[in-house]
């Protein structure tokens, strides 16, 4: 057996948490829909624990977001990992009609509500919430992880954001300089092409207020998507592309274990600082 797949095997086969479907109600132009979701509960639960509210990518939920859940749930921490597309009908947005920045500031919603359901619990600390968001919910994700009014910025009522291989280009929509709510930390792959590393540098370059909040990482040798494990990596010719001319199209995604491996020590190291009691 494979190191890899000996690392998984360890990982799946003595869960150390609950799973339970759970709904989280987001007001929408002038209703409440009900936003599915999974609760990862850690094991032997006494007393009120940290918790992380997770988005997901253009894809949908998938296999990485379910596999962080559990990791989060293993390390001490209460995960809810939200789907934002079924209640709305959609499955897929990665094609052509790839999601607009007034799409992106209706999902930033989600992220209210889950902090919202999160902190409500009982057994969840509401001072130590955090959350994250992948690609293209990293970039939904970072409109509420940074504010375009610096000089108005209100606190978050998250301790952390973790943007993963984030669509930083959606946060133009919020001006010339922003501020950082919290710390946040920026993950990225080297080679990412849907996704590049220098809209991020970008965007923090924006950035006149809370900016020591801020730290990055980047993976060499990985592309998007560098924890999709077991997906050797591709180009997809037809997927939206907001790094390339009219926004489309194509870009390389697929797995980067090293990366991976590196990426979960980052996000326990930053958790564990960043909603230490």
């Amino acid at each position: 057996m494979s190191a890899r797949w000996l690392l998984l095997a360890m990982f799946w086969a003595v869960p150390a948490w609950a799973q339970q479907n759970v709904r989280v109600p987001v007001e929408q132009g002038g209703r409440t829909i009900q936003l599915t979701a999974q609760l990862y509960k850690p094991a032997n639960v006494t007393g009120r624990v940290p918790a992380v509210a997770i988005f997901h990518g253009c894809g949908g939920p998938g296999q990485n977001t379910a596999r962080m859940a559990g990791l989060l749930a293993s390390w001490g921490y209460a995960a809810l990992s939200v789907d934002s597309f079924s209640a709305r009908g959609l499955k897929d947005v990665c094609g052509r009609n790839w999601p607009t920045e007034a799409n992106a500031e209706a999902r930033a919603h989600d992220i209210d509500a889950a902090l919202a359901w999160l902190g409500a619990q009982s057994f969840v600390d509401p001072k130590r919430l955090a959350y994250m968001g992948y690609s293209y919910g990293g970039g939904v994700a970072a409109l509420r992880a940074l504010s375009g009014k610096p000089d108005e910025a209100a606190p978050s009522p998250a301790r952390a954001a973790v943007l993963v291989y984030p669509d930083c280009a959606l946060v133009d929509a919020l001006g010339p300089k922003l501020a950082v709510r919290q710390p946040t930390l920026f993950a990225m792959g080297a080679l990412d092409d849907w996704t590049p590393i220098a809209q991020c540098k970008a965007l923090i370059d924006r950035v006149v207020k809370g900016r020591d909040l801020i730290e990055t990482r980047v993976y060499e040798g990985a592309h998007h998507s560098f924890d999709a494990l077991g997906l050797p990596v591709r180009y997809l010719e037809g997927v939206g592309n907001r790094s390339k001319p009219g926004g489309c199209c194509g870009a390389h995604y697929g797995a980067n274990e090293q990366a991976w491996k590196q990426f979960v020590a980052d996000v326990q190291v930053f958790l564990a600082k960043t909603l230490a009691p």
